[in-house]
């Protein structure tokens, strides 16, 4: 292992930290060392729980000059601040998606990002599990042929239902497209490439719903995002896509998550909200379809693997692949189906990004760590 081992601080102790407290205490590459939270006490909860050094409110985090990258976990309307923040006190920043809520805010931090020299990056990293990376690795195999098409369904019923908090859900930076989208965007981005332009249709189809989860059973939700959205897609190397992300479908749906569509044979992609399978394949004129074991490791939750690659990327002096570009370019085509809905019109992206680098086949913690 090349480089010093980071030492990393957690801002936002909310439901998702747990996963990032666990699954960064497997990664050698890094530590682990602060908490931080509005809520002090959430913070100290969480340093105790998981043997840190430090429990700090945020202001306190940043001055301390021995944290080397912060895991922003904080609401969407705090991402970019919280990053910002980060950056300018020296330190390299992980965002939970999405990376910002406005195009203006993830420029920003691009921008600051190239001139400090320090590293931006966000979730979603399930791309890098063993299911996409896999899936990856089947269309550049030839298993599908050339790829033509391809679909994405995020549709359900909204998180008053079951989330403990669920008002920001239906807040700028949340719906259906800001909290799913960027599973299923990055994970088509990762295994296509950058999208050239986009289209859609949105509507809010309640302005108004009621909590049926505890601990806020019956309080109100005043709705100011859109609820249901259509979109199409066109990816720079001519596959055509659609998807739709909806809380609006009480009644459930049988819709695949994702599938691509080649000239082949078609793949079923597993949840992109996942980091395992199950994978599908069924070739041009084949009755059924045949399970395709995972090529990749990680197939287990491995929440914070893109950390770990940024990590090592640090270290090893190289891209790294949850990067900021790849989460700016989703950021914009989330923006762009609200923009061509409005509009009337085709959205052309402004923004592009790498394609990601595939894993090694085989890659393991115990080799990557």
């Amino acid at each position: 292992m090349s480089g010093k081992k980071l030492k990393v601080g957690i801002i936002g102790c909310g439901k998702i930290s747990d996963n990032y407290f666990r699954t960064c205490k497997k990664y050698s590459s890094l530590e682990v060392t602060a908490s931080a939270d509005l809520d002090i006490n959430r913070a100290r909860a969480k340093a105790e729980e998981y043997g840190l050094v430090h429990a700090y409110t945020v202001d306190d985090l940043m001055a301390d000059s021995s944290i080397d990258l912060v895991i922003n976990l904080t609401i969407p309307l705090a991402h970019a601040p919280v990053g910002l923040a980060a950056l300018r006190s020296g330190k390299h920043v992980y965002s939970e998606k999405p990376l910002a809520v406005t195009r203006a805010e993830g420029r920003q931090l691009l921008t600051v990002s190239a001139e400090t020299g320090l590293r931006v990056g966000s979730a979603p990293d399930t791309f890098l599990g063993g299911g996409i990376q896999t899936c990856i690795k089947l269309i550049q195999d030839g298993w599908i042929g050339q790829p033509v098409g391809a679909s994405a369904f995020m549709v359900g019923r909204g998180h008053e239902h079951w989330h403990p908090d669920p008002e920001f859900y239906y807040k700028t930076g949340g719906g259906p497209m800001f909290d799913m989208g960027p599973y299923y965007l990055t994970a088509l981005v990762a295994m296509l490439g950058p999208i050239k332009r986009v289209t859609g249709s949105v509507k809010t189809s309640y302005a108004e719903r009621t909590i049926t989860s505890e601990p806020k059973f019956g309080q109100k939700i005043q709705v100011d995002v859109a609820t249901h959205i259509s979109g199409a897609i066109d990816f720079h190397n001519g596959v055509v896509g659609t998807i739709i992300t909806s809380f609006d479908a009480f009644g459930g749906s049988d819709l695949p998550r994702i599938e691509i569509y080649g000239s082949e044979g078609t793949l079923k992609v597993p949840d992109p909200n996942t980091f395992g399978g199950p994978i599908f394949i069924r070739r041009k004129n084949a009755k059924d379809w045949m399970e395709i074991p995972l090529t990749h490791g990680f197939g287990e939750d491995a929440r914070g693997l893109g950390v770990l690659d940024m990590v090592r990327g640090i270290q090893e002096e190289r891209p790294h692949r949850a990067s900021g570009e790849l989460s700016y370019h989703v950021l914009e085509a989330m923006h762009g189906f609200h923009d061509a809905s409005d509009q009337g019109k085709h959205y052309v992206m402004e923004s592009t990004c790498s394609k990601p680098e595939p894993l090694p086949v085989g890659v393991s913690l115990e080799t990557f760590r």
